[in-house]
């Protein structure tokens, strides 16, 4: 059995990938500093596999804990989700986004390669891409000057990653995001930001449920179908899975360099009015949204090209827009 840890794995997408590791057979263990998490997650996950994953609290960002974890834990492998991720709080906090993100990155690169620790599988986004030229993204869009903080740390994220396994001989895979909704079917975990949350999904389900007086749209004169920003979005179950096909495809040395990248979505951009209806035909709440003006180091429009993650990862998403927002509903009012 493979011991996996996966960073940050209370979080969102983390604790997803945690179910999805277990009932694949992998043993895990998590570390997460509950900076955007809570503790209660962790026994949230067990209620749903029936094994309770180990834990640390652990910050990152201080070496010698990092250290320490590994002297004290064998690991066969790393799936690193822990970092800060909120686009326009990184334009107004850089430096808090470079300590964190790129400082934990390197240290845990540095122990695994002291350690001969192989398989990294990195949280990256489809940030990297800018404002891309075509749509929808493949993998062979220029990579080009980020429009964010949060989007340049990625960048930097993989280049760091790129240049490791190229000297000391390690194998990664970077899988960049596009936009992760929704909930675990059995409504026990979901998206559960602390504070004013920064993604659209939760806001959207939190005005719904009366916790926010109304939804702000930033910018409707997009050149987009109905001038609202195209984004896709994908189900965080879908999306989970594609960590344990990249896992795997590592573990069984089916990847055919040592770092490799693989766009994450459906295929499918939809722009926030468009999510908006979707959301009401879901669920039979009715949204009270107004426009304002658009966001500092948003993009246009950003849908992915899966057809090489389809191929090479032997992976495709299964669960609809729909799905994703109607559970995303269930999720908040079980809060």
């Amino acid at each position: 059995m493979k011991k996996i840890l996966v960073t940050g794995g209370l979080g969102f997408i983390g604790s997803h990938t945690v179910v999805e590791l277990q009932n694949k057979g992998f043993e895990v263990v998590i570390i997460d500093d509950l900076s955007n998490s809570k503790i209660d997650v962790l026994e949230n996950i067990t209620e749903i596999t029936g094994i309770k994953p180990l834990f640390h609290e652990i910050d990152l960002r201080v070496k010698a804990d990092v250290t320490s974890f590994f002297d004290t834990n064998k690991v066969d492998g790393v799936i690193h989700f822990a970092a800060f991720k909120a686009v326009g709080e990184s334009i107004q906090k850089p430096l808090a986004y470079y300590e964190n993100n790129i400082g934990s990155l390197v240290y845990l690169l540095q122990e695994m390669k002291n350690r001969n620790i192989d398989h990294f599988i990195f949280c990256s986004s489809c940030t990297v891409y800018g404002q891309a030229d075509a749509l929808p993204i493949n993998e062979n869009a220029p990579v080009k000057k980020a429009e964010s903080t949060y989007g340049n740390t990625k960048q930097i994220g993989e280049e760091i990653i790129a240049e490791s396994c190229k000297a000391y001989n390690m194998n990664a895979i970077a899988l960049r995001y596009f936009n992760p909704i929704g909930a675990h079917e059995s409504i026990k975990i979901g998206e559960l930001p602390l504070g004013v949350p920064q993604n659209l999904i939760p806001f959207i389900t939190q005005t719904a449920a009366g916790l926010r007086k109304e939804l702000s749209v930033f910018g409707a004169d997009y050149d987009t179908s109905d001038g609202t920003a195209v984004r896709d979005y994908i189900h965080v179950v879908d999306l989970a899975k594609a960590h344990i096909a990249a896992l795997e495809r590592l573990i069984n040395k089916k990847n055919k360099a040592n770092f490799e990248f693989f766009n994450v979505g459906t295929g499918i951009g939809s722009s926030v009015l468009e999510v908006i209806t979707a959301f009401e035909k879901a669920t039979g709440k009715p949204l009270n949204y107004k426009i304002v003006g658009r966001r500092e180091g948003d993009i246009v429009a950003a849908y992915a090209d899966t057809t090489i993650a389809n191929k090479e990862l032997n992976w495709k998403t299964e669960k609809s827009l729909e799905a994703a927002l109607a559970a995303a509903w269930k999720w908040q009012q079980q809060q």
